[in-house]
């Protein structure tokens, strides 16, 4: 049997093969685990109370671990914890999430590979590797096309006039929050970017008003411009997995013909792909 995990600091998807190692499998649902917060005690707490109990009797042979933080230096603290909870496994891998959507929209092929939520990252894969990394720098330095900074540069526009008085209507009816306590939760609350990145479910219901479909777009475009462009490759397809890529895959796909690329697969998490990589 396979074990394979997609792996973020909140949570944790976890697919185990059918015993014949088919496509066919039960997918299970831990917290996240990322090693470089989290020491191994805490990690391995996670499988013990969490993944073994869903397991119950089934231990699986190969194990593929894929998260945020899983860098070559914190890989080997993960396989570690890996192969503690599941001494019995053949082949235990950890790698980064990076490279998990890279195999997971790419699969053995070479192409041009994002990661768009919360944050924004991307790679140049070889159909093996990871070749070349633009840094993406976070949402106050880059993360161009993420949901943060899609929530940022949306909320800029709204309270500096530039978009019509309808969408400040119904965003203030709607999510009921005021200038002052958006300016809260941006510079005194925790995790301001995961409260930017949460105004994107409201903007894309808002895609219909030209204003708020033109900054979507010129954001996408940006962050092609100024992460995908570095790869000197425009005749690969830009592949992508994440929330904000799936629900905004028209709007990537017109953004890329724009800056002369072409877009690929596009998936809104990277189990499927995975799956198929593996199995």
């Amino acid at each position: 049997m396979i074990l394979i995990a997609d792996s973020g600091s909140t949570k944790t998807d976890w697919w185990l093969s059918a015993a014949d190692g088919s496509t066919k499998g039960t997918l299970m649902t831990t917290q996240g685990m990322n090693p470089f917060h989290q020491d191994e005690q805490q990690l391995s707490a996670v499988l013990t109370t969490e993944l073994l109990p869903q397991l119950a009797s089934r231990r699986p042979e190969h194990i593929y671990f894929y998260g945020s933080g899983c860098t070559k230096e914190m890989a080997p603290t993960m396989r570690r914890v890996l192969k503690a909870a599941m001494p019995d496994a053949q082949t235990i891998d950890a790698n980064s999430d990076m490279l998990g959507a890279a195999r997971a929209v790419c699969g053995r092929s070479e192409g041009i590979v994002c990661i768009l939520g919360t944050g924004a990252n991307s790679c140049l894969y070889n159909g093996h590797d990871i070749v070349a990394n633009t840094p993406p720098l976070g949402y106050i330095l880059g993360d161009e096309g993420s949901g943060a900074v899609i929530g940022k540069n949306f909320i800029n526009a709204m309270y500096r006039g530039m978009l019509p008085k309808a969408v400040v209507e119904d965003f203030e009816r709607e999510q009921q929050l005021t200038m002052a306590q958006v300016m809260d939760h941006v510079y005194r609350q925790p995790l301001p970017n995961r409260f930017l990145a949460s105004m994107s479910p409201f903007i894309h219901q808002h895609l219909n008003v030209k204003e708020v479909r033109s900054l979507v777009t010129e954001c996408l475009q940006k962050f092609i411009r100024t992460n995908l462009r570095q790869y000197g490759k425009p005749h690969l397809p830009i592949g992508a997995v994440g929330s904000i890529a799936y629900h905004y895959r028209q709007l990537l796909h017109e953004a890329a013909l724009g800056e002369g690329f072409t877009t690929g697969r596009i998936l809104k998490s990277p189990v499927k792909g995975l799956i198929e990589y593996h199995c």
